[in-house]
């Protein structure tokens, strides 16, 4: 008799390409999952991978498995799911994670359409991503996709950064792109990072080199750079969103319009938590909005 759990094993398995990595997201030991796998080839009578030194590649037969077996052991997995939480009250915790710039701008206006209580988190992508492997929160906001066995993504948005500086400071018209640069390399600068992670891939799309730039100012927070361009202490490179709703729009100004650069957005969770209505319902809202 086939067991539930070999399927459960060979779903991750599929997933994640490596019997070691669906072990680490299963919580099992890599010798368990193996002996799950090696189960259920012996019930089917034939091999559902083909044993690689860097990855396990689904058969046919795996292939045509797999699609049978996905969407039945997802729905599976809801219902057990809506079973433990049908007594979960309306004020359940949802633990959030997000760069605090994109927060104020666009979590904190849709909190309104969240019947759970929140506990906020800010960082850098990098921060909140251990935050997410720790479980200190259930869901982030970030702009960097790391491999982590267990983490799921879902793309977001593309975020658009503008060059802006003082308004009284004025570049020179007309002029080609190296001369751009060489004007650019003249300029003080404020970053959010010493790594200058946003202005290094400017300079790789445009200039197709690395910048080198010696900041004048390390600032990390979106909002008091735009404020400290405004104070005419430099230029930086700012989103488009917090450009677009700034109300000081005579103090600074963009420069060299055709320069611009984008990161994309991910929302991110652990896959065991995906299911869980208050994610389903952050996810979706932040999708819409």
């Amino acid at each position: 008799m086939v067991d539930f759990e070999w399927y459960r094993s060979f779903i991750y398995i599929y997933k994640y390409k490596s019997v070691t990595e669906a072990a680490k997201a299963r919580i099992m030991t890599q010798p368990g999952m193996s002996q799950h796998l090696a189960s259920l080839e012996a019930e089917v009578g034939e091999l559902l991978f083909h044993r690689t030194t860097r990855k396990m590649v689904p058969t046919e037969r795996g292939k045509e498995l797999y699609t049978q077996l996905a969407p039945l052991i997802e729905s599976l997995e809801e219902t057990s799911l809506s079973l433990q939480t049908a007594t979960v009250p309306t004020n359940s915790i949802i633990r959030i994670g997000s760069a605090i710039e994109y927060y104020d701008e666009y979590i904190l206006p849709e909190l309104t359409k969240i019947k759970s209580c929140t506990i906020s988190h800010f960082g850098t992508a990098d921060q909140l991503i251990e935050l997410l492997k720790e479980d200190k929160v259930e869901i982030v906001i970030t702009s960097k996709k790391f491999q982590e066995p267990g983490i799921e993504y879902v793309e977001l948005c593309d975020e658009e950064f503008v060059i802006v500086g003082p308004a009284t400071l004025n570049p020179p018209l007309g002029i080609d792109l190296e001369s751009k640069e060489k004007w650019l390399l003249s300029q003080k600068w404020i970053s959010y990072g010493l790594e200058l992670p946003i202005i290094r891939r400017l300079w790789r799309e445009h200039f197709k080199k690395r910048p080198i730039i010696k900041t004048h100012h390390i600032i990390p927070n979106l909002h008091l750079i735009l404020k400290s361009i405004e104070m005419g202490l430099g230029i930086s490179l700012i989103p488009t969103y917090i450009w677009s709703n700034s109300k000081n729009k005579n103090k600074a100004k963009v420069l060299f319009e055709e320069l611009k650069v984008t990161n994309k957005l991910w929302i991110a969770y652990k896959t065991k938590n995906k299911n869980l209505p208050q994610i389903r319902f952050m996810k979706e809202t932040w999708l819409q909005s």
